[in-house]
């Protein structure tokens, strides 16, 4: 469990009465003192993520901004990341968030938002759905949903990803576990062993070709849980498990699926909905490559070449987009141009990331965007795809999504609320598109125009 923000590490269930006895308080004119409304902030994280795992915490960038920013609001956040089971039904992880939420919310009457990356973005919308069944008692504990003021959505596939389909054959599955370990191993130490990460390339060309080596895969898993410390070796162990044992999502997350999913998913009236859509450029990856001085860089380009380009074959009856071309229309309107129909993360097509309101859209690779791009402050990019993310887009999205959090509380409380803020526009040229998103970040901020030094 993320420990509360600002407050220490926080037992099994943080809430209740220990969080009414840490919460601050204002004083009345009377003398006496009241309570200060908190506003709980809930992480969904999608099938490659996870609260902790190996002593990592996978969303630790991603909270630390968002309680500074709150903090520079003058306002109290408490902000907890869901440890749900990575490929487990997406009803079933629905169930597991509305049952966390019910068991921390407190009964102060503050705003609840979720933020969910990747698949667990269809966790929280199907938690938020006013026609929504879960599971056992679970449809029980959704008594907080009258307090939700927001759902983000960040790399979520809403109308699938082919690559769930790849992953959901036996081959695929195989693969989904060393890509798992994988990302683990990187987030972790940076650099995991080249030549199981040669041997997952490898694989991955033999896979599409019909015919996979599971003894090569399971020596390369292997080789990526060893080089972790005995305890996270443990740890990683019982995650792969998790993935062997229920691979539920998978199939749901299949393009041929979504249509059931869209068919019984409602959204909730007044309830603010805001996506973030990012793509790393085909061209951009092979550019980059060559610009590689280490070897295992140049590995992990070619993996992640090799998820964009299974990710990029669309199937033309199930297109990973809404029919009605409205998407495409916020994309254009978003980026100024419309990227080509395969454009995506990685893992997501562009446009099967887009759902309600299109705050920020972009390049940035399925990890960049939740903090695991390179830079200072032990930032770690296992996953070199040539988007080239960077801290001035991670804190351009974060005012997105946080400033996008704040309209949906006012306009839960007045019919006056605020606009929601204008999305940000990315120019394609990368030396200036830092400059003019930020510049246009400020203005829909209402603050100074940011010039180009450059010019």
């Amino acid at each position: 469990m993320t420990p509360l923000l600002g407050a220490g590490p926080a037992g099994p269930v943080a809430g209740g009465a220990r969080a009414a006895r840490e919460m601050p308080r204002h004083a009345e004119g009377n003398g006496t003192f009241l309570p200060v409304q908190k506003t709980r902030v809930y992480l969904s994280p999608g099938m490659f993520g996870f609260a902790t795992l190996a002593s990592l915490d996978y969303f630790e960038h991603f909270t630390r901004a968002i309680e500074g920013r709150f903090r520079d609001r003058g306002r109290v956040v408490e902000v907890r990341v869901c440890e749900v089971h990575p490929t487990a039904s997406i009803l079933r992880r629905a169930a597991k968030l509305a049952r966390l939420v019910d068991e921390s919310a407190g009964d102060d009457g503050g705003p609840i938002h979720i933020i969910g990356h990747s698949t667990g973005g269809l966790d929280a919308r199907l938690v938020a759905s006013p026609s929504v069944r879960l599971p056992g008692n679970a449809h029980r504990r959704l008594g907080w949903t009258s307090r939700l003021r927001s759902v983000t959505t960040i790399n979520t596939p809403h109308f699938g990803t082919p690559l769930a389909a790849f992953f959901a054959t036996v081959s695929g599955q195989r693969l989904l576990y060393a890509v798992t370990a994988l990302t683990v191993a990187g987030l972790k130490l940076g650099a995991p062993p080249l030549a199981a990460a040669s041997a997952l390339v490898a694989a991955f060309g033999r896979a599409q070709l019909g015919f996979l080596e599971i003894e090569l895969i399971d020596r390369a898993v292997e080789s990526f849980i060893r080089v972790l410390d005995d305890a996270s070796s443990r740890e990683l162990r019982g995650w792969l498990k998790l993935l062997r044992d229920d691979q539920g999502a998978i199939v749901q997350l299949m393009p041929e699926a979504m249509d059931l999913l869209h068919a019984g998913l409602d959204d909730r009236p007044g309830l603010r909905y805001q996506s973030v859509a990012t793509y790393a450029p085909r061209n951009a990856v092979r550019d980059w490559v060559s610009a590689l001085r280490s070897p295992w860089g140049a590995m992990s380009a070619a993996i992640f070449t090799t998820l964009s380009n299974i990710t990029a074959r669309l199937d033309e009856h199930y297109p990973c987009r809404s029919h009605d071309g409205s998407i495409e229309q916020k994309l254009a309107r978003v980026l100024g141009e419309l990227p080509p129909p395969d454009a995506n993360d990685g893992v997501v097509p562009l446009a099967s990331q887009v759902w309600g309101d299109l705050i920020w859209a972009g390049k940035a690779d399925h990890l960049d965007i939740v903090g695991h791009f390179p830079g200072k402050g032990g930032h770690i990019d296992w996953l070199a795809s040539g988007a080239r993310f960077n801290r001035l887009r991670f804190d351009a999205v974060l005012d997105r999504i946080v400033t996008g959090m704040v309209a949906g509380e006012q306009s839960g409380l007045s019919e006056q609320a605020n606009p929601p803020p204008r999305p940000v526009i990315e120019t394609r040229a990368p030396e200036r598109g830092d400059v003019e998103q930020t510049a246009a970040a400020a203005g829909a901020l209402g603050g100074p125009p940011v010039g180009d030094p450059a010019a």
